[in-house]
């Protein structure tokens, strides 16, 4: 952005907090780097976005997609939590875990009550704001006022704030800035790519702060949600944790270098980067999901009278691939002895694991499934 300017220091007496200058303005984007990355950008999220509409049932692969992002933003965030955790259900995970599992659920629950309130609210402030909600709700940080912009100043990293990393607005100045956040989304005068739009949101919402906790979980949920919000993508299949986790260092130092040097175009090319690398990573995880559906398929059919029932586990393992006996019984309508049955069966075929390694109380799991998330 050639007229980028982000904002300015103010003396707060003790300390100097950071006054971001309003987003919701004409740019004069002139650099070719930029607009090639995001002519890249576009096309790969075309090619995304058109397995939301050719993969049938494709709701069932989403909420694994879902739950690999919760873990990789939670552990951003510092969380632990691993996919196979995130499975578990909650009296299965270790006490001393359980916070971070928590946090991780919260997200999910977060971003899946996000996409049912885009059908009736804009994506703005408001929706941001019940979002913070139930991703706070009953874990670390529930007593930071979940819901609602801080009353207090907040700083990053350092002992104090004498010492701070970065000193966010003051908090009598979040309404107007959230406000003008919430212009820009909707200003359909100003003509500026959406790609450029939300990474120009999300970096200015880092910048506020405007909670007192989860503001980095909110604004990366923020991404996925406004590409929805704008039908760029149909379904929510596009997430960015992964690649901010693994480049970690580098998604600080360009939030960092936007406001201390103006340099926006940095942070632009970080991030068109992260959507061409997270869109094709998530062509290639359709496709290889297209690809092991077959192959169970095939292996189904090799079950005889016992591949109907399979099938029925199977399909409801694409939504959590992880189950007990008693589960794969009340699926398939058929006793527990006829469950263990069809998890022997499941097994010699190489559909199901067994996790746990136990006597009692065995876990199974849709490895090669789960391995793909992974990967």
């Amino acid at each position: 952005m050639k007229n980028f300017k982000s904002g300015t220091k103010i003396n707060q007496g003790y300390y100097k907090s950071f006054q971001p200058n309003f987003i919701n303005k004409a740019w004069i984007l002139d650099n070719m780097e930029i607009i090639t990355l995001l002519s890249k950008a576009d096309r790969m999220l075309g090619r995304l976005d058109m397995y939301s509409e050719h993969i049938p049932n494709i709701d069932l692969f989403i909420s694994m997609h879902v739950m690999k992002e919760a873990t990789q933003s939670s552990k951003i965030e510092g969380t632990q939590t691993n996919m196979e955790e995130a499975l578990l259900a909650k009296e299965d995970v270790p006490l001393d875990k359980r916070n971070d599992w928590m946090e991780v659920h919260n997200y999910i629950n977060a971003m899946n009550e996000a996409i049912k309130m885009l059908e009736e609210l804009p994506f703005s402030s408001r929706l941001i704001r019940n979002v913070h909600k139930v991703l706070l709700s009953g874990v670390r940080g529930e007593h930071k006022q979940p819901g609602e912009f801080r009353k207090s100043q907040n700083w990053i990293g350092g002992a104090s704030i004498n010492d701070a990393i970065f000193v966010p607005p003051v908090h009598t100045s979040i309404p107007d800035l959230m406000n003008d956040i919430d212009e820009f989304v909707h200003n359909d005068k100003l003509l500026i790519p959406e790609l450029l739009k939300i990474a120009l949101i999300h970096y200015q919402f880092e910048t506020i702060h405007p909670f007192l906790d989860g503001n980095g979980r909110t604004g990366r949920l923020m991404i996925t949600l406004y590409l929805v919000s704008k039908g760029i993508l149909k379904r929510p299949i596009l997430y960015l944790s992964d690649y901010l986790e693994k480049h970690r260092n580098s998604y600080y130092t360009n939030l960092t270098q936007a406001r201390t040097e103006n340099d926006i175009t940095s942070w632009f090319r970080f991030f068109l980067t992260g959507v061409i690398e997270t869109a094709d990573n998530g062509v290639k995880t359709f496709e290889n999901i297209l690809c092991l559906q077959k192959e169970y398929e095939e292996k189904i059919k090799s079950l005889g009278s016992r591949s109907a029932n399979a099938l029925k586990v199977v399909t409801e393992l694409y939504k959590r691939p992880i189950a007990s006996a008693n589960w794969i019984a009340e699926i398939a309508d058929i006793s527990t002895a006829s469950a263990y049955k069809l998890i022997r069966n499941l097994e010699e075929v190489g559909i199901l694991s067994e996790v746990t390694g136990s006597k009692r109380g065995r876990i199974y799991i849709l490895k090669k499934y789960v391995d793909i998330f992974n990967s």
